[in-house]
């Protein structure tokens, strides 16, 4: 990407058609559809969003060795593969639209069936161009989720922006922040399952800090999405057990210019001057004048080992590199 552009972003809060990878895609699809009429280049689905986020609402009895066998056999049989037949439908629709699509999954290795992973998978018109799996499964995700390795801390530059950005309470690891802060990220992604007040503070607060556009978009969950024949019991004394909150905020003075949208399936629209981003730099750049890496070595050394080393791809597909 060359220049500064405005770019319209939308964060699209959706609920996935449970427990049907197929369903849910083809739901992303239309909504990717809706998106681009309306003008968007870029739009962000939730955390987990295919096909479906472990809540802890319902699944902390998952610890048990005992009855969670058929669940966990339709969850992974209804993961993605990335790349895979559901990131190229996905791709397709992208290269149709001409816009840049960020959404949750769950992450299965078809060639090596066992672990999944909590992943965000970023695509573009020209395919596939990333992947990042969580650091750190939050608490009863790790009962689902295997450790994301932390080499994928990646910025991407396209026609869009530069995007990077973390899941969920991945946004609250202070060095997982900077590792990214460190590619540039104009627009910040932040898939969720956080419907709290405090984690839009945090979005107010990152936007600040890295000097990027904050997209922030949790989940909507009814509970009467789950369909009958759900494998494990939900909570019958609930209507929702996800509200949503879906924000848009800006860099300069950390304000929610789009959002929060609560207690529906929705999109929240808002058109992001990435010359604000340039603009706070100015001021505050924490990974550059601000940074004081004179004083902070050692704490910066952290950062530079291959592991956690974060890298700027070029917006093409991996079959292009």
């Amino acid at each position: 990407m060359t220049g500064f552009p405005t770019v319209r972003v939308a964060a699209i809060q959706a609920t996935p058609v449970i427990l049907d990878a197929e369903a849910t895609v083809e739901k992303a699809c239309r909504l990717l559809a809706e998106a681009a009429e309306r003008g968007a280049a870029l739009a962000v689905f939730p955390e987990t969003f295919v096909p479906l986020y472990p809540s802890n609402s319902w699944a902390r009895s998952a610890a048990s060795f005992e009855g969670w066998d058929e669940f966990w056999e339709r969850l992974w049989a209804n993961s993605v593969d990335i790349p895979g037949p559901h990131t190229e439908r996905l791709a397709t629709v992208c290269a149709e639209l001409g816009i840049h699509c960020a959404i949750g999954v769950n992450e299965r290795e078809s060639d090596r069936p066992g672990s999944l992973y909590n992943a965000l998978a970023l695509i573009g018109p020209d395919g596939l161009l990333t992947k990042h799996r969580k650091l750190m499964p939050t608490m009863h995700e790790r009962l689902f989720h295997g450790v994301g390795a932390g080499d994928d801390l990646t910025v991407v530059d396209t026609s869009a922006g530069r995007l990077g950005g973390l899941i969920c309470w991945e946004n609250m690891m202070p060095l997982a922040r900077y590792a990214v802060y460190r590619g540039g990220p104009q627009i910040w992604l932040a898939p969720t399952a956080d419907d709290s007040d405090g984690w839009l503070a945090s979005m107010r607060h990152i936007a600040l800090e890295s000097g990027a556009f904050v997209v922030s978009v949790p989940q909507f969950i009814p509970t009467s999405a789950f369909p009958s024949d759900f494998p494990v019991p939900v909570p019958e004394d609930r209507e929702v057990l996800g509200r949503g909150g879906a924000a848009i905020v800006e860099p300069d003075e950390g304000e929610v210019i789009a959002g929060p949208l609560y207690g529906e399936e929705g999109m929240v629209v808002a058109d992001c001057d990435l010359r604000v981003s340039l603009h706070t730099k100015r001021w505050f750049d924490a990974v550059g004048h601000y940074s004081r890496a004179d004083v902070l070595p050692a704490q910066l050394g952290l950062l530079d080992g291959e592991r956690v080393q974060p890298s700027v791809a070029e917006s093409r597909s991996p079959e292009q590199t």
